[in-house]
């Protein structure tokens, strides 16, 4: 057993089932005690009942398993905790039930000026693109305006787009694109950069639905065993929010906030983010610069080595969108490096994948970028020649592990236009384990559901969490129930830079998660649920 250098009587212990220690050596152990908030003892239950006294609150797990509590290494709480205020399509199934559901809370909520919300999904519709028409249909009176769930496209109505003076003569800005009729009209789909042109029109987010959106968001983090993660998206609005409630002590689960990188900017905006890390307080860092360097392959906005095909299986002239240019790229990442900011790069093509590695790689000639532990999220579609650099050049793979399975989003708009070869290429989760990368992993909920477990599940199996799956997405890439979990809870806190936690070793902050059975003995990892939460020794959340 170890054991912190303390003998006094231990606060909490839990006893009685299998403890998963994510440590470097994977190992197990029975018992774990926590006295102020920290692991005080892991071993077997006879040696931690040492510290059992009359104060003592003894749990017994009944064979239930205990592991460190999870770390969602990118994720959006307040967008998930806006869209849970407003209107939520995110549990639909279809386009039918989405106009049913916007009708009802039109109806349901008279006095909105605006109808917002979000969690389509491209596959509801023909081409991925939504029409104006179908919510006209039901809302003709008020503009309404839906993120998809991905975050990277919006749906909006007539007269939201009449709002926002979005008519047949806009151009289509250098970082999106407008869905267009025939005639050249807007047809009610705004990807990417184009979205930003409802800044002005669209109401601003207040302070007081900022907090109570983190709120929720930490709530139902809470409940799948979240306790500490990483915004992947800060704005300054949201980065003042979050300082309230860190200052005020209702943010109870460590945050470290990526502070936005503005395409329009230029380096002096590192000015702004150096104050706005100076004012990091309690339970919220802002350590970290988010670079979003791509799209999605949806809606052919990721940058792509090799052109998309059409749908009949051509060559097209299309390799998606740069969102800052590559050119630039290095530029930049150095100067984030040489502030001290961790660079977080989004990047679902080869190309941008690349090219945020490219730029680790340049900075890493001047600096030591690997010790600020610069990741890669999304890494959908990696070139194989890519796969040992991550671990070279101390970059980390930043999966989104709920993706990696065959659905309509994959198998109908996704792998038709990349093509079944380079298909193969994407989520190599196993590849980069294999080369010798650090795995972390992340919900980017809102985009998908944060239930960790759901997503353990694909990354073990590559088959959705449901009951009838279909066949394996790529079954080389899967990963062992062990990676998945320390990629959850230790990756994911080396990202987070908590190096206190993520493991259930002696003096580590106690924040532990209560498994309602063992997944290494379920036949169905998905039905895992978490029963109990704790965030540095107490309780946050009860099943």
């Amino acid at each position: 057993m170890k054991r912190a250098p303390r003998t006094s009587i231990a606060d909490l212990v839990f006893t009685g089932g299998a403890v998963f220690r994510s440590d470097a050596a994977r190992t197990w152990a029975e018992a774990v005690a926590v006295e102020d908030g920290r692991v005080s003892a892991v071993g077997s239950a006879e040696d931690v009942a040492t510290l059992i006294g009359r104060a003592t609150r003894v749990i017994d797990l009944e064979g239930r398993m205990l592991c460190a509590g999870f770390q969602d290494a990118h994720v959006h709480p307040a967008s998930g905790g806006l869209r849970l205020m407003r209107c939520d399509l995110g549990d639909l199934s279809g386009a039918e039930a989405a106009v049913t559901a916007i009708a009802a809370h039109a109806a349901a909520n008279p006095s909105e000026s605006w109808i917002r919300g979000g969690g389509w999904r491209y596959e509801w519709f023909p081409g991925g693109a939504p029409p104006a028409e179908l919510l006209d249909a039901v809302v003709p009176d008020r503009p309404v305006y839906l993120v998809v769930a991905d975050g990277h496209s919006a749906w909006a109505n007539s007269r939201a787009l009449e709002l926002a003076g979005i008519r047949a003569a806009t151009p289509d800005p250098l970082d999106g694109r407008i869905e267009r009729l025939d005639d050249g009209r807007p047809q009610g789909t705004l990807h990417e950069g184009a979205m930003a042109l409802m800044k002005g029109v669209l109401p601003e987010d207040t302070a007081g639905e900022l907090e109570t959106a983190i709120l929720a968001g930490q709530a139902y983090l809470h409940s799948f065993g979240v306790t500490a993660w990483q915004d992947a998206w800060v704005t300054p609005e949201l980065h003042a929010a979050y300082v309230r409630l860190a200052r005020d002590g209702r943010l109870r689960s460590r945050v470290r906030g990526s502070l936005w990188w503005r395409r329009s900017g230029d380096l002096a905006q590192l000015d702004a983010m150096e104050e706005m890390r100076a004012e990091s307080v309690g339970t919220y860092v802002a350590g970290t610069v988010k670079l979003m360097l791509d799209g999605v392959c949806e809606n052919f906005t990721a940058s792509l080595l090799e052109p998309y095909l059409d749908a009949a299986g051509n060559t097209t002239s299309n390799r998606g969108i740069d969102m800052i240019d590559r050119t630039e790229l290095p530029t930049i990442v150095t100067e984030v490096a040489a502030r001290g900011f961790q660079p977080h790069f989004h990047a679902i093509g080869d190309a941008a994948v690349r090219s945020a590695l490219d730029a680790v790689e340049a900075a890493a000639s001047f600096l030591p970028v690997a010790a600020l532990r610069p990741h890669v999220a999304h890494i959908q579609l990696v070139d194989p020649v890519d796969l040992p650099r991550f671990r070279r050049l101390g970059v980390v793979a930043n999966a989104q592990p709920l993706w990696a399975c065959h659905d309509a989003a994959q198998d109908d708009m996704t792998i038709p236009f990349l093509g079944p070869q380079r298909a193969k290429l994407q989520y190599p989760f196993g590849g980069l384990l294999r080369d010798g990368a650090t795995l972390a992993m992340g919900s980017d909920w809102s985009v998908s559901t944060p239930d960790v477990m759901a997503q353990i599940h694909v990354a073990t199996r590559r088959q959705s969490p449901e009951p009838e799956p279909r066949p394996p997405f790529y079954r080389d890439e899967r990963i062992s129930l062990t990676d998945a979990l320390v990629a959850f809870t230790a990756g994911s806190s080396y990202v987070n830079h908590l190096d206190d936690r993520g493991t259930i070793i002696a003096g580590n902050a106690a924040d532990l998660v209560v498994l309602d059975r063992n997944p290494f003995e379920a036949d169905e990892t998905w039905e895992t649920r978490v029963e109990m939460t704790l965030v540095g020794g107490e309780v946050v959340y009860v099943a």
